[in-house]
């Protein structure tokens, strides 16, 4: 006969139970999280198991996967949209040079994170409406405002003189595009900066400004 007493069983401990509006933020915490890491490949049934919820439950929430990427959308790149980057480019009374650098080291303290970044990438790659909405809402809200500043810095025709063209707004694009790739080297290449990003951001502005001077005034002249 053995000495050993049995192991009482030890009965699971049941799944916290949260409010919903806790438990909607929870889902898409973790949906944030999840397709920042696997892209929109992922499974919603991984997703479940990492949460520790069944995938039932989750459609309770987002009654499929294509409303989860849209919360995933909400969260990531217009919740934390900052109304206050529009004020910046139009406060005339501080030299456009400031103002812009102030945005973009700004900007980049949101949009050069991991899950922004790869989440962006990956729905460039699958085809989802990430990018094209969102590139749409940055042009109309800070791309075309900075042409406007630009020719106003330059003393240039106003947009009702003469309309903003594309060309201008293409210049402006590269800003951005230069500040993305900072985000591709970290979170994509896995290739570390060796200069800090406030720093290229300084250098960037100082670059797109002097172009424009040169530019700017030459596009306007065009047909």
């Amino acid at each position: 006969m053995s000495d050993q007493t049995p192991l009482k069983a030890i009965d699971p401990q049941p799944r916290k139970r949260l409010k919903r509006e806790d438990r909607d933020r929870e889902i898409a915490a973790a949906a944030v999280t999840f397709f920042a890491e696997v892209g929109f490949d992922g499974d919603t049934r991984e997703l479940a198991r990492r949460l520790g919820v069944t995938q039932s439950l989750i459609f309770r929430y987002f009654p499929n996967k294509a409303a989860l990427i849209e919360r995933v959308y909400q969260e990531v790149y217009v919740g934390r949209w900052n109304p206050y980057w529009e004020t910046i480019i139009a406060d005339r009374s501080v030299p456009l040079q400031d103002r812009l650098v102030r945005l973009y080291k700004d900007y980049s303290r949101i949009s050069l994170t991991y899950d922004w970044v790869r989440i962006f990438m990956f729905s460039g790659l699958k085809g989802e409406d990430i990018n094209t909405r969102y590139l749409k809402f940055l042009r109309s809200r800070i791309l075309e405002q900075i042409a406007i500043e630009v020719r106003a810095e330059l003393g240039l025709p106003s947009p009702e003189e003469i309309p903003i063209k594309t060309s201008e707004v293409e210049l402006a694009w590269g800003i951005n595009s230069r500040i993305f790739y900072l985000g591709q080297r970290k979170w994509i290449f896995n290739m570390p900066l060796e200069i800090d990003i406030d720093t290229i951001i300084e250098h960037t502005i100082t670059m797109y400004l002097a172009g424009a001077k040169t530019v700017v005034p030459t596009l306007i002249k065009e047909d």
